[in-house]
């Protein structure tokens, strides 16, 4: 058989929401109604969806290890000693459906489709007007630069959005797509299909909050911030996400699935203080977090700043020449070979992408 996903149950009604999903994401899947049967093609299998029901007995046996491993259970069913899933894949308690379909559905074509996911970074300020969002800005145009297709997450309802410092917030868009017309939406949404519906300069999809008065902006739910992650991870070469200051369901979405996290720190006193709060929450949901420390003078080094945080320093970052002036013209910022921005964002997404500068 194939290399396609495993859904492995004996409840039918757990099936049919399976091969439901699994139908809505265009993936192709093997069936088992038993352990034994599932133990079969297991080891192949690049996702193994175990229904709840089966899960006493095969913990009775030996199990085979296995990476994307995940226990699935109807809420209206109970959890009858399932864990939480097994591996990387998805941390935590077992998807309960439906409240976790669009998860599941993204897991599904993941595990239907080959090839590796686009790397991912995160950005945070360490406080309010740190610069995170001039950061996430020079990554994604970096990305661009080196020919990656990139997309820019926005994740931060209460920011000016990379949009407006991009310079492409009225760009014409047939149908434009923001966070508020795609956290109500269930099943998977492709890449391929959202991507022409953003804004962005060339090689840069911005996904990010509508503008005006009417505009529907708040904390972005995990299943929303999952789905869409997943989607630009399997459809782009590079994903950075621009984080707010708070660690709701989604930013800690965002920061589980991050290959890196940036936290953005001016070289001030109070600045240290208040980034010196969010790093232990930052530590223990990242994989790997790194400081960025800005305006760096006198006895407060960039060192002494990432050492007091106990973090890895990212980047020792002078001011950037004439980004008032920059930003007031309307001008993108971050985009002139002399930009210190620039010059960090072009390593760092040369050593995220692995494609020499």
């Amino acid at each position: 058989m194939d290399a396609v996903p495993l859904i492995a149950t004996a409840d039918t009604d757990l099936l049919d929401d399976l091969l439901r999903l699994s139908a809505a994401a265009s993936v192709r899947v093997n069936t088992a109604g038993s352990v034994d049967r599932a133990l079969l093609s297991w080891p192949r299998s690049p996702l193994v969806v175990l229904g709840a029901d089966l899960y006493p007995e095969l913990r009775s046996g030996e199990r085979p290890p296995h990476a994307r491993f995940v226990v699935v259970a109807r809420a209206d069913r109970g959890l009858p000693g399932a864990p939480g899933p097994a591996g990387p894949a998805v941390p935590g308690n077992p998807l309960l459906l439906p409240r976790d379909e669009n998860l599941l559905a993204g897991m599904l074509a993941a595990g239907g489709e080959p090839g590796r996911r686009a790397p991912t970074v995160a950005v945070i300020g360490g406080r309010g007007g740190a610069g995170a969002s001039l950061l996430a800005v020079a990554l994604a145009l970096a990305g661009a630069r080196g020919g990656h297709g990139t997309a820019l997450l926005d994740a931060d309802p209460l920011g000016c959005g990379p949009d407006i410092l991009l310079g492409c917030e009225r760009d014409p868009v047939d149908g434009r797509l923001g966070w508020d017309g795609l956290v109500d939406r269930r099943g998977r949404l492709r890449w391929s299909d959202v991507a022409p519906r953003l804004p962005g300069p060339a090689g840069i999809s911005v996904l990010t909050w509508m503008h005006g008065p009417d505009a529907r902006r708040g904390p972005l739910p995990a299943t929303a911030a999952r789905a869409m992650l997943e989607s630009a991870r399997q459809g782009c070469d590079l994903v950075v996400v621009d984080l707010p200051r708070s660690f709701g369901a989604g930013v800690t979405a965002f920061l589980n699935r991050s290959d890196l996290v940036l936290l953005v720190v001016p070289a001030q006193v109070a600045a240290v203080v208040a980034a010196s709060a969010m790093v232990p929450r930052l530590r223990a949901e990242s994989r790997e977090v790194r400081a960025v420390v800005r305006g760096a003078s006198g006895g407060l080094t960039a060192d002494v700043v990432a050492r007091g945080l106990g973090l890895a320093l990212g980047a020792d970052l002078p001011p950037e020449p004439g980004l008032e002036r920059t930003l007031t013209t309307g001008r993108r910022p971050a985009d002139h070979p002399r930009s210190p921005l620039a010059g960090f964002a072009d390593g760092l997404v040369a050593e995220l992408t692995g494609v020499p500068r």
